[in-house]
Parts: C-alpha cells; sequence; structure tokens
C-alpha cells in the first residue's frame, strides 16, 4: 500500500485516535476527573493535528495537480477529519459544563453547612 491509500489510512488513523480521546474526556470529566479530561483533549489534539497536517499535504498534492480521482476511501478520510473535529467541539461543551455543575455543587455543599 503505498501514495493515495496509505494517506487516507494515515488520517483514518490518527484522527479516529484523536476522536477516542476525545470522548474519554467527556466520561473523564463526567467522573469529575477535570484533569484527566484536559489531558485527553491534548493528546486528542496532538493526533488531529498529525492527521490535519496528511490532509493538507493531499490538499497541496491536489492543488499542483499531482492527485488522480479520490476514491470512497479518502472520502471515509475526510469525513473521519471532519467528525473528530466535531467531537472536540462537544467534548470541551461537555466539559465546560461539567465544571460549573461542580463549582454549583460545591457552592450547595457550602451553603447547606
Amino acid at each position: 500500500m503505498e501514495g493515495l491509500e496509505l494517506t487516507a489510512f494515515q488520517i483514518i488513523s490518527a484522527v479516529g485516535t484523536a476522536r477516542s480521546s476525545y470522548i474519554e474526556a467527556i466520561s473523564a470529566a463526567k467522573g469529575g476527573d477535570i484533569l484527566r479530561a484536559e489531558q485527553l483533549i491534548k493528546e486528542g489534539d496532538e493526533n488531529f493535528v498529525e492527521g490535519h497536517k496528511a490532509h493538507g499535504g493531499l490538499l497541496e498534492k491536489e492543488a499542483n495537480g499531482e492527485l488522480g480521482p479520490l476514491g470512497l476511501l479518502m472520502i471515509h478520510a475526510e469525513d473521519q477529519l471532519m467528525s473528530a473535529e466535531a467531537f472536540k467541539t462537544i467534548a470541551m461543551e461537555f466539559i465546560d459544563s461539567y465544571k460549573r455543575i461542580e463549582a454549583l455543587e460545591a457552592k450547595v455543599k457550602e451553603l447547606s453547612k
């Protein structure tokens, strides 16, 4: 396997790992482990950047007329890239929400003393 197929699989692998990290971050935040959630977001971002760079390389080749027709595998790779990006947005919203919930619960506890 080489060329376009290899790059597509690199994108799929990297952004799939990123998406998994973002989903794990939501679970960590839900469990009250905000520091772990933030670390998982950072790890996800590192993997996402790897996939994004591979994708950018393909865009550059296409702009230079170096790529032939793109197949279903490349469409899948782009879909996975966009999915990972959307999951990061969702994960960040959940983490912020769980932080607010924890802060409110702490205030309620303090007031009920």
